[in-house]
């Protein structure tokens, strides 16, 4: 299967009630598509009027050990009285197989959007990560990737250049711009830090909020630093940055001890992210979810854009890194 091309084509909603009745459950209402674009997610009731999410994944992205981690993971979590969402157990297994797709079933949870201008909010938010950490760090991931410059940069790199979204004489100046952009980022890069399990994409979209917080869709949990959960938190100027993570790390702190030389690798995590996330669009844009979602990335103006974005970022990484300790 050409996973670049891969387009969901075939997934289509009576495919989906037989998946589900395989497993025991009966579709008592529309599927209703939940927002995902790596994955299909639909939410519906059974009989019992009992309300589910299940998640198809994409062919070939995860190997059935790398999704069982996850969910091993996540059953973990639970067990230990942290707030996540994982999978349901159905006849012994979380891990489910009908005509060419992977699916797992979860129950439905609501909640708020989770505040990330909400000072207690964030505490909590740090408490539970601190508890996370601590219990993630016990063991690697033996199937799942750990974060670093070759899957972010390098492949992304290729990507980019094979790309059809961006051509001619613009190409090769985003290009150039990214190759500087990489090689800052490589000359900062370290692997001198402690590497535990990561939920890896822990943005404020993915955090529920019911009287605390729920920690939701672990579909990029990987090994890596620390660090890697903590910094999509931040956000504003350097300032509001700081006030932000003495927040976070003061609550995370309580459970976990935080690396401080970990903060040297925010930017360049945050710049290895703007890096894949435009390849990541650029590799699925076969599926026709992505043109939809994304038009703005076949106009010329957003390359001319995304080439000061990055001369941008490369100027965050030539800055001495946060720190809520003075360097004497």
């Amino acid at each position: 299967m050409n996973l670049t091309a891969f387009n969901f084509k075939t997934l289509m909603p009576d495919l989906i009630m037989d998946a589900l009745q395989g497993v025991g459950l009966a579709v008592d209402s529309g599927l209703t598509a939940l927002n995902s674009y790596e994955n299909r997610v639909y939410q519906f009731l059974d009989e019992d009027r009992k309300r589910y999410v299940v998640k198809f994944y994409r062919p070939e992205r995860w190997s059935i050990e790398q999704i069982q981690e996850e969910h091993e993971l996540s059953l973990e979590l639970a067990a230990a009285e942290i707030p996540v969402v994982p999978p349901l157990r159905i006849n012994g297994t979380t891990l489910h197989f009908h005509q060419g797709f992977h699916f797992a079933v979860f129950p439905s949870v609501g909640g708020r959007q989770f505040e990330q201008d909400n000072d207690e909010q964030l505490e909590w938010v740090g408490r539970f990560m601190g508890r996370i950490h601590r219990h993630n760090g016990a063991r690697s991931f033996v199937a799942r990737p750990t974060i670093g410059v070759d899957e972010y940069l390098d492949q992304s790199r290729i990507e980019l250049e094979q790309s059809q979204l961006v051509d001619g004489k613009q190409k090769a100046l985003f290009l150039a711009t990214v190759d500087l952009l990489i090689a800052d980022v490589k000359a900062l890069w370290t692997t001198d830090w402690h590497n535990i399990r990561l939920h890896g994409d822990l943005h404020a979209g993915n955090i529920l909020w019911r009287d605390g917080p729920m920690f939701v869709d672990l579909d990029d949990a990987r090994n890596g630093p620390a660090v890697q959960d903590l910094w999509m938190l931040l956000n504003g100027d350097r300032s509001d940055q700081l006030y932000q993570l003495s927040l976070l790390l003061d609550a995370y702190n309580e459970f976990m001890d935080f690396d401080p030389r970990e903060l040297a690798l925010i930017e360049p995590l945050r710049a290895m992210r703007m890096v894949y996330y435009l390849a990541w669009v650029s590799r699925r844009w076969g599926d026709p979810a992505f043109p939809h979602a994304f038009p703005w990335m076949k106009e010329t103006d957003f390359w001319s854009q995304q080439h000061h974005i990055f001369n941008e970022q490369r100027k965050l990484l030539q800055q001495p890194p946060l720190q809520l300790m003075p360097i004497y």
